[in-house]
Formats: structure tokens, C-alpha cells, sequence
């Protein structure tokens, strides 16, 4: 069974927090942590992450 990749950076609520000790952050879940959002829902869950929203990307060539 192929598992489902949820590369965080790519949803609409990611980001940057800029702190070294926690440089991601989900405004859906409200946290911040030294890993990617996805892999500390999915360890304390069991789950996926239901609220991945992928961003609206504008390429250049429009």
C-alpha cells in the first residue's frame, strides 16, 4: 500500500516561523515544531493530515 506524501510547504497553511528551534508552523492546527506539520500530525494522530489545502500557484507563464 503506497502512502500519501504531504509535502506541507505546498498548503495554504504552512509556514516559516524563522525561529530555529521550531521553524515550521500550521495556522490549521495552531503550532509550530522542529519538524514538518505533516509528520507531527500524522505520529500523534495516526492520521494524515485531513486539513492540507493546496495552494493556488500562479505560474509565470500566464
Amino acid at each position: 500500500m503506497m502512502e500519501k506524501r504531504i509535502i506541507c510547504q505546498k498548503c495554504i497553511h504552512y509556514f516559516v516561523t524563522w525561529e530555529k528551534s521550531k521553524p515550521h508552523g500550521c495556522k490549521a492546527y495552531g503550532f509550530k515544531s522542529a519538524q514538518i506539520p505533516s509528520v507531527v500530525v500524522k505520529r500523534s494522530s495516526g492520521e494524515d493530515c485531513k486539513l492540507y489545502t493546496l495552494k493556488n500557484i500562479r505560474s509565470d507563464d500566464e
